[in-house]
């Protein structure tokens, strides 16, 4: 990891880069793919599934038969879920719901002035498409974050697109959490051509209203194209980053575990470290390197400390400063007083407090979302909640001595702009009234 004292803040832009690719250099390639699955169905989705997952001749036989999960997959995927897996499954499914049921919104009716009576009411996303990135890390957690939220906010339809094995088969604890969650439709699709199979709809693939879930780069940016064909994205979601801020009461065992579980994500990712005392980004760079050893996916890891800094600051303002510049998907702080911080932080997706609340607790199980804006996204979006899957309806209802309590006011300004047929709309039901 590269180390750098006291960055100027002129320099802070090129430090915090993150090492993806620029959007032009991956359009081209998934404007490409949309256009042959909008003409061409499940038999262009199959091609690219095929061609990108890396299928073998049997599973290729069994994709073109059907894309959907059978009935059979699913009853014989419970059977390969070990006890264990399923019962952490289910804890995190009870926090996940708790979370996210308290979200909730009441009707509230607001009177205005007399007789104007206003208010909101929420309706459900008809038809919404999850994405479950399923290559090197099969993330069946994403099913909960996801599938939950749309259980509860009463989606009528709900999609999910994860890529097959090179046997054509879904990752059974991904199929497992499914069923938990109540979701049945289930497509064998990954990458963009999942993302443009729900754009536009197939012969088996419904056309959804919005997309939600993670997913590398490309799947972010057929995310944001799909929008161009009227369907809706939760956020722009790429891969995924971590800044740590840190002082002298940090564990610097636990700081780097926290640096590597991003890390392993994959290759594209990022891990920032900022912290106020010397002594920390020394121990935690040791640290990384010992624990990076250890590591099943130390290969990938190891690409993103690649691309990852350590960065010393003289204080806790510059601190807090450089990471509301970065605006990470998630920040860890291991500081003391971190209730005092709280209050100053502006730019974040999730945050974790002290030094006993590690990153992973919100990736699987402690009960908020996991899906969340990257590359700088944190600025203007926030991550997946109850609302995301709800639209908002203003109603309003005015009574005859309402409308002549606020007539006048709507007289004026109509007159005003210009527009006598909005003038007109009051004036002949106060004179005719």
């Amino acid at each position: 990891m590269e180390k750098i004292f006291n960055p100027a803040k002129s320099t802070w832009s090129e430090i915090l880069k993150r090492p993806t690719k620029e959007l032009y250099e991956i359009e081209e390639t998934v404007s490409a793919i949309f256009k042959e699955i909008k003409q061409e169905g499940n038999k262009a989705v199959n091609k690219y599934t095929f061609k990108f997952d890396g299928v073998d001749a049997h599973g290729k036989e069994s994709l073109q038969n059907t894309i959907l999960v059978s009935e059979q997959e699913i009853k014989e995927a419970e059977l390969l879920v070990d006890d264990k897996l399923k019962k952490a499954i289910l804890v995190a499914k009870a926090n996940i719901l708790k979370f996210h049921d308290a979200q909730k919104l009441e009707k509230k009716l607001v009177e205005t002035m007399p007789g104007v009576v206003c208010w909101q009411e929420t309706r459900a996303i008809e038809k919404v498409g999850l994405y479950i990135p399923g290559g090197s890390a099969p993330l069946f957690s994403s099913v909960l974050m996801l599938g939950m939220p749309a259980i509860i906010a009463g989606c009528n339809e709900i999609v999910l697109c994860t890529p097959p094995n090179k046997e054509g088969k879904i990752n059974p604890a991904i199929l497992f959490t499914a069923t938990q969650v109540g979701i049945t439709k289930i497509v064998k699709a990954g990458g963009i051509q999942a993302i443009g199979a729900m754009t536009f709809g197939t012969e088996t693939v419904p056309q959804v209203n919005k997309i939600f879930g993670p997913g590398n780069q490309y799947v972010t940016v057929a995310k944001q194209l799909s929008t161009k064909h009227g369907v809706a994205i939760d956020m722009p979601a790429g891969p995924s980053e971590v800044l740590v801020m840190a002082d002298k009461t940090a564990n610097p065992a636990f700081v780097a575990a926290d640096l590597l579980s991003q890390a392993e994500h994959g290759g594209d990712s990022q891990v920032i470290l900022v912290s106020t005392d010397k002594n920390i980004l020394a121990k935690t760079e040791v640290e990384v390197e010992k624990q990076l050893k250890q590591l099943s996916r130390a290969d990938i890891a190891q690409q993103a400390i690649n691309n990852s800094k350590l960065l010393y600051v003289e204080n806790l303002e510059e601190a807090i400063e450089l990471s509301n510049e970065y605006a990470p998907e998630h920040l860890i702080i291991s500081m003391a007083n971190f209730e005092e911080i709280v209050p100053q932080i502006k730019n974040a997706g999730s945050v974790f407090l002290g030094n006993y609340t590690p990153e992973s607790a919100g990736d699987y199980a402690s009960g908020t979302n996991h899906t969340l804006p990257t590359n700088g996204f944190t600025r203007a979006y926030s991550g997946v909640n109850l609302s995301a899957y709800c639209k908002t309806i203003t109603f309003q209802n005015i009574s005859k001595q309402g409308l002549q309590n606020l007539g006048e006011t709507i007289e004026v300004m109509a007159e005003a702009e210009g527009l006598d047929a909005h003038k007109n709309a009051v004036t002949l039901r106060i004179v005719n009234g």
